[in-house]
């Protein structure tokens, strides 16, 4: 019983394009490689079994670290375009910020306008303005209603003292 194979199978047959990207191997550059061992290897001293296992635990620790970082990769895209959707709730809030450079203290209060997302890094662009990145920001407030400091915020006062209280025990009618 004779068995052929199609010659066309066999790797030196395959075009030799490399997809990997630089000098790193990929997963199809490590089968290529696992492929041509079995297919050149001694008839009378084939690889033996674990030799074979080792190879194809390699690989799959391989396969399995290239998905954790394309899933690492899109959880840190997925977390800086969520950073601007976090700060745009700071948006008209009052903040106080600061910094030292040089030894000179750089304060100040002011009132968010907009928040603007330059590479990786978060700004608030004040009233006035500046534009200062969040590690600067110090306190955050919500905007003062000028209302607030009026008698009328928490009911009604004629400007008298309310002495209308009284306490049973101080009558004396025994």
């Amino acid at each position: 019983m004779s068995i052929s194979f199609d010659p066309t199978l066999y790797l030196k047959n395959q075009t030799k394009e490399r997809t990997s990207k630089g000098d790193v191997l990929g997963k199809d550059d490590f089968l290529k490689i696992l492929m041509t061992q079995l297919q050149n290897q001694d008839p009378l001293n084939p690889m033996q079994d674990k030799d074979f296992i080792a190879q194809m635990a390699t690989f799959t620790s391989l396969e399995q670290m290239t998905n954790m970082n394309k899933m690492l990769e899109n959880f840190i895209n997925t977390q800086n375009a969520d950073n601007i959707l976090k700060y745009s709730e700071m948006i008209g809030k009052k903040v106080e910020w600061g910094y030292i450079e040089d030894g000179v203290t750089e304060t100040g209060v002011s009132i968010v306008k907009s928040v603007i997302q330059a590479n990786s890094q978060i700004l608030l662009e004040l009233e006035d303005g500046t534009k200062i990145p969040t590690s600067f920001i110090t306190k955050v407030m919500n905007q003062e209603n000028p209302q607030e400091g009026s008698d009328t915020a928490g009911g009604e006062s004629d400007g008298s003292s309310d002495t209308s209280t009284t306490t049973p025990s101080t009558d004396s009618s025994n």
